[in-house]
């Protein structure tokens, strides 16, 4: 199953945009995000994908500082790229107080990571690492389980503009290292392939 984009009246406004997207009744386990303005409703990742993310998940945990979380379905706010996205895994610090219930500043996060799927891995790819260069989140892991050559994770760091570096980029198999803060060699072998 693809994903579903929910047209919207192309002057309406952020506010407006963000309201019907907390308010609508999506159909129950799919992933809702706004990506470049569109709402996009996705299916529930396959078992592989969470897979991945949990074993990410559960190296992450060991390396964070205490007040630190590491979240798989927290929304994240990019209004200046009229996105709403909730990554595979989020690496922040909560606001004490925050400013809405259902998402927080993607400023706020030190790493995101994607896993693609095969419907929706051009997000994943372009408007995604856009979106998380614009709001300046230091880094971002995409594990692209559908690269053209072959399953590959990407790290990018030092985000200008809506531009991120590759800091390095390995096939399935071979070891990826996080910098400071984290500190954290992932060992992809680890990673289910299809």
């Amino acid at each position: 199953m693809s994903a579903l984009t929910v047209s919207q009246d192309p002057d309406q406004n952020w506010d407006d945009l963000v309201r019907y997207w907390e308010e609508m009744e999506w159909p129950e386990g799919s992933k809702v995000e706004i990506i470049e303005g569109i709402i996009t409703v996705s299916p529930a990742p396959a078992v592989r994908h969470k897979v991945i993310a949990a074993r990410i998940q559960r190296r992450l945990y060991s390396v964070i500082p205490e007040e630190w979380e590491v979240f798989q379905t927290l929304a994240i706010s990019v209004p200046s790229r009229l996105g709403m996205l909730i990554p595979d895994l989020v690496v922040t610090r909560l606001p004490e107080h925050p400013e809405a219930e259902s998402h927080i500043p993607a400023a706020l996060a030190e790493l995101v990571v994607e896993v693609t799927s095969k419907s929706n891995a051009r997000h994943d790819r372009v408007s995604k690492p856009a979106a998380y260069a614009t709001a300046g989140i230091p880094l971002y892991l995409l594990i692209d389980r559908w690269a053209p050559g072959g399953p590959t994770a990407t790290l990018y760091g030092e985000p200008k503009g809506d531009v991120y570096r590759v800091l390095s980029a390995v096939k399935f198999g071979d070891p990826l290292k996080l910098p400071e803060p984290f500190d954290l060699t992932i060992d992809t072998a680890e990673f289910p392939a299809d």
